[in-house]
């Protein structure tokens, strides 16, 4: 059995996007919903929120300091010390009815962030790709829910997922950035609910956040089921390995879409999770723009 522990108890509405930051020593992580960034100190368990006029929906920190995040529209610096976002690019600026979900940098340093149709209705959303010189390019499209990209460990696949469709799709990664040999790597049953956020481990395993199906579950690289943690909570969001051991699982989760009846049955909806699974994850990369 893992031993499960709750790290913060909150009700975050859709907490998601967990992100390491070693210098710190800190698990970084928003309510996109609430509009929340949480920061959780692994040294001392000091705890933070910061609470912005806009969604922070992905962050990742940057090879010469500070923040980058996507917003609604598209990609920003963050300066937690003010609290001001400075833009980047809006490559969706004209698509009221989308907004932008999940991201995270590759090993190369660029920041893949997707874009979903609010309502969890149209094909509205794409894949996009940040570079260095702060140039953008579309990598994908016809996406309902833009939801999870994460990387093998040695760079060559890029994992992602339409949480909409059930489908966790796997993409040949180039050392350019061009993507090809698109695959359903998983697809979920209704008991197994939608994919959502998904981290890679160094044994090169990609776990999965099932939101609606109340766990985590380890994959092999050939798509097989390894290890199923049980969560205590319907909505589980993503997770990533944090720690200076890099040896600690941490779950995010919502409780988004839940009524009065499951709220009562699951109080520690929205809340943090963390366990140990005898596995490490990888570095945390930092975008070089």
């Amino acid at each position: 059995m893992v031993d499960l522990k709750c790290e913060w108890e909150i009700e975050a509405a859709l907490g998601e996007g967990p992100l390491w930051v070693a210098g710190e020593n800190a698990l970084y992580w928003v309510d996109i919903i609430k509009q929340n960034l949480h920061r959780l100190s692994l040294t001392d368990g000091a705890r933070q929120t910061w609470s912005f006029d806009v969604a922070v929906t992905s962050m990742s920190p940057r090879v010469q300091g500070g923040f980058i995040c996507t917003m609604r529209d598209g990609f920003a610096f963050l300066d937690l010390t003010t609290g001001e976002f400075e833009p980047v690019v809006m490559p969706e600026a004209d698509l009221p009815g989308n907004r932008f979900n999940d991201g995270k940098v590759d090993g190369n340093g660029r920041y893949w962030a997707g874009t979903m149709d609010d309502n969890g209705k149209l094909e509205s959303g794409s894949l996009y790709r940040l570079e260095k010189d702060l140039s953008v390019r579309k990598m994908d499209e016809n996406y309902i829910i833009a939801n999870g990209p994460t990387f093998s460990a040695d760079g060559k696949i890029v994992y992602h997922n339409d949480s909409a469709k059930r489908n966790v799709y796997a993409f040949d990664l180039s050392a350019d950035g061009s993507l090809n040999n698109k695959r359903v790597f998983v697809q979920l049953n209704e008991e197994e609910g939608h994919p959502d956020g998904m981290t890679v481990d160094s044994e090169n395993c990609l776990w999965l956040s099932h939101f609606g199906g109340s766990r985590v579950t380890r994959y092999s690289a050939a798509g097989e089921v390894l290890q199923v943690i049980p969560m205590p909570v319907p909505n589980v969001t993503s997770c990533t390995f944090a720690g200076e051991n890099l040896d600690t699982l941490f779950i995010t989760t919502a409780r988004l879409h839940m009524d009065e009846e499951e709220l009562g049955k699951h109080p520690l909806a929205g809340s943090l999770f963390s366990c140990k699974l005898g596995v490490k994850g990888l570095p945390t990369p930092l975008f070089a723009g």
